[in-house]
């Protein structure tokens, strides 16, 4: 009988990737942890790639789910849809947003799609602006304004795309300047394109940390100093919360709000966690952005009855037991421990990273190139001990990328930086 990853391999895509070389089959889960096949189990600090936020097999969200399912799972937005509207209010009350409506979607891809959608209709152009290095999604246009090439499968798009300097905080020409220089350089490089454009630009879609890139971020700040420039061009502002958003970062509830000088964006859009492994996403902007669409649209299964029945339980969970401030407490006793474990290790480049969003960078020893086969081995000792992470970064993914539930103990972030510091060591 064939095993699960060969039959996998003869219908899955080439390029639906798997991590380890002996790849698992995650069968079920309990907060913090998980279950493959064999029995084995495993201290989960990636979360099924941040969706999972408050914890596995959450009794509150499961409950909710089960409740919802025996009463309707679906009916699309064409009826009235009461926990869709009452979670587009507590949204739309979070995200800082004046007169704000809230568009629900499946995904952080269809997300950031409608944001698009919605920045180049209100603005009647078709030029964004992106950072160097980030990732907002695998559909058309998404890929369009992707800064990875790792994720850009094609050049084509229908979106002009010009890419500015910043969501990097320790590369490329600036990376050797005091935080307020790197400031000013990014925005005087910010101000010298604009000069170079013919048509008005749209928006500037960022992500305050970039995710896939490999949780990189620049200084406190930067999105408000790049807002003022915006602002006088009457450029849009879209802040990707996909993987920070619900208060990940710890400091913030949002990650735009370490940049808040200047106000909430204009468009924000969010998704894997809310429905702690429910797939929601949705675009948040004021009114006359999001009512700017002057041609007939649905959703099919965007806001979903029993989707939207786990976002409120599962938001309700994480206010009530402030999970933002267990992100802020937890989070900063395990990248102490993580830089405390890469101390000595020739191959770590950078710990870097805030709340429960962590990133190790690994490059051959004394240079800044690259080092996946070293992130790969970490990725597997880690395996081999009881430990999932994940893996970025813009470089070839030698970034490892460490990002929990948000319900994470001391006592297993103690567990999960002994095994990480194994691993390291291993190298």
């Amino acid at each position: 009988m064939s095993s699960l990853y060969d039959r996998h391999k003869a219908v899955i895509p080439d390029w639906i990737a798997l991590y380890y070389r002996d790849p698992i089959e995650i069968t079920h889960g309990e907060g913090r942890h998980v279950w493959d096949a064999e029995g084995r189990k495993y201290l989960d600090f990636f979360g099924g790639i941040l969706t999972t936020m408050t914890a596995h097999a959450l009794p509150e969200v499961t409950k909710a789910v089960t409740e919802q399912a025996g009463r309707i799972i679906h009916s699309s937005t064409l009826y009235l849809n009461r926990p869709m509207v009452e979670l587009a209010e507590r949204v739309a009350g979070l995200s800082g947003i004046p007169d704000a409506r809230v568009f629900f979607t499946t995904s952080g891809t269809e997300a950031n799609d409608a944001a698009l959608l919605l920045a180049t209709t209100y603005r009647r152009s078709n030029q964004i602006l992106a950072m160097r290095n980030s990732y907002h999604g695998r559909s058309f246009s998404t890929i369009g304004v992707t800064g990875n090439r790792a994720w850009s499968p094609t050049g084509l798009s229908p979106l002009q795309t010009l890419y500015v300097h910043g969501g990097v905080r320790g590369r490329g020409p600036y990376a050797g300047l005091t935080d307020e220089r790197f400031i000013e350089a990014c925005v005087a490089d910010l101000e010298d394109m604009l000069g170079q454009t013919r048509a008005g630009v749209a928006a500037l879609i960022a992500e305050p940390v970039q995710g896939v890139g490999g949780f990189t971020s620049p200084p406190d700040g930067l999105y408000a100093a790049f807002r003022r420039v915006l602002d006088r061009h009457g450029i849009l502002w879209i802040s990707d919360e996909v993987q920070t958003g619900w208060g990940r970062t710890g400091d913030h509830f949002w990650g735009w709000q370490a940049h808040g000088q200047a106000g909430p964006p204009d468009i924000l859009t969010f998704a894997k966690g809310i429905g702690n492994g429910m797939s929601v996403g949705g675009v948040v902007a004021r009114a006359e952005i999001m009512n700017c669409l002057d041609a007939n649209s649905i959703s099919t299964f965007g806001g979903s009855p029993i989707t939207m029945a786990a976002g409120l339980a599962n938001l309700s969970y994480l206010l009530e037991h402030d999970l933002q401030g267990n992100a802020r407490r937890v989070g900063g006793l395990l990248i102490e421990r993580v830089r405390a474990a890469a101390a000595g290790v020739a191959a770590v480049r950078e710990v870097r990273g805030r709340g429960l969003m962590i990133g190790i960078e690994l490059t051959e020893p004394g240079t800044d190139r690259a080092n996946p086969d070293a992130a790969g081995a970490v990725l597997e000792a880690a395996r081999e001990n009881g430990l999932l992470i994940g893996k970025g970064g813009g470089h070839d993914t030698s970034t490892l990328r460490i990002a929990p539930p948000l319900s994470l103990t001391v006592a297993e972030a103690e567990e999960g930086a002994a095994i990480l510091e194994q691993a390291l060591r291993s190298l």
